[in-house]
């Protein structure tokens, strides 16, 4: 008996691993007939597994059922999974955090203790830091999902971080996680150009309009496109300065949300930034640690620029 629930924990596994597998395979890794194959396929149905025949292949596929039958994860994908339940119990999505609590807390229950271990030494351990930013409902992230996935047009009231409330039509693209908020970027066929909405800031109303043609995501891809959006164009001070040294070797040194990198050659590539004050954006400039030309900027900075040079040559001096 304990060699047969062995032997069907094993052929749970290798059905979850991948779609389709023929009976000899099956047979081949378990070591047994193609006939114990059908009588073990036969006991996982009649513990809710859909296990469904495939046609001409003489093989088997695990569908999906009407409820959720156990699943078997091995060590790394368990604690991936009780690290991203833990994660999400103080995310930005509202009303799932008691959930992810209570699916973190029956997954604990079963973890070995060397895995319950693992993760719990990672929580001790781990300190987070900042506000979580504002919490949105998941039924206006299916909404927006479904939209995007349909390419139906989305209508949506949207409150204005300047105040003020508006009434927009777009054709949505993506959703992206940015640094604990959800940003919609959209075609918003009102400004006839791109734009980006906070989810929090949203409220769609149904019904969802017509279908649209797909369009190419602006600059390349949506999560630079957002990027770009956050760290330069929405800022009261920008700039754009030539860095003497490849896109690839400054990448790790410009942090989400700090600026958009762009490739000019293998020598050199911009760099756009964004600040509150001329002051900031030497500062940010020069936290690249790399050579660098100033292409454009407001008149202010070329005075902070030189204020902090002078600065640094005087703390020279007096050494």
């Amino acid at each position: 008996m304990l060699e047969t629930s062995a032997r069907l924990l094993k052929l749970l596994s290798l059905l979850q691993t991948r779609r389709d597998w023929s009976g000899a395979e099956l047979a081949g890794r378990l070591g047994v007939t193609a006939r114990t194959v059908r009588r073990d396929v036969g006991r996982l149905r009649r513990l809710g597994y859909p296990v469904h025949a495939t046609q001409g292949t003489a093989g088997y596929r695990l569908g999906a059922g009407a409820s959720l039958p156990p699943l078997l994860l091995d060590d790394e994908e368990a604690v991936a999974v009780a690290v991203g339940l833990r994660t999400a119990a103080g995310g930005s999505v509202a009303g799932i955090e008691e959930t992810s609590r209570r699916a973190l807390a029956k997954l604990e229950q079963v973890l070995p203790s060397r895995l319950r271990h693992r993760v719990n030494t990672l929580n001790t351990v781990t300190v987070r830091v900042g506000g979580t930013g504002s919490a949105v409902s998941p039924d206006t992230l299916m909404v927006i999902a479904e939209a995007c996935r349909r390419r139906e047009r989305l209508r949506f009231d949207y409150a204005s971080p300047r105040g003020g409330e508006t009434v927009r039509s777009v054709e949505p693209h993506s959703l992206v996680s940015f640094e604990r908020h959800w940003y919609l970027v959209a075609w918003d066929t009102g400004r006839d150009d791109w734009r980006t909405f906070r989810v929090d800031r949203l409220t769609p109303r149904t019904p969802t309009g017509p279908r649209f043609p797909p369009r190419q995501p602006p600059d390349g891809d949506v999560a630079t496109y957002l990027a770009h959006r956050l760290s330069s164009r929405t800022w009261p001070f920008q700039a754009t300065v030539t860095l003497h040294e490849s896109a690839e070797a400054v990448a790790g040194r410009v942090w989400p949300g700090m600026g958009v990198v762009e490739a000019v050659d293998d020598h050199s590539c911009l760099l756009h930034v964004g600040a509150d004050t001329p002051s900031d954006l030497v500062w940010m400039i020069t936290s690249v640690d790399a050579d660098f030309t100033l292409v454009s900027g407001p008149p202010a900075l070329t005075g902070a620029l030189r204020a902090q040079a002078d600065r640094c040559l005087r703390a020279v001096r007096t050494t």
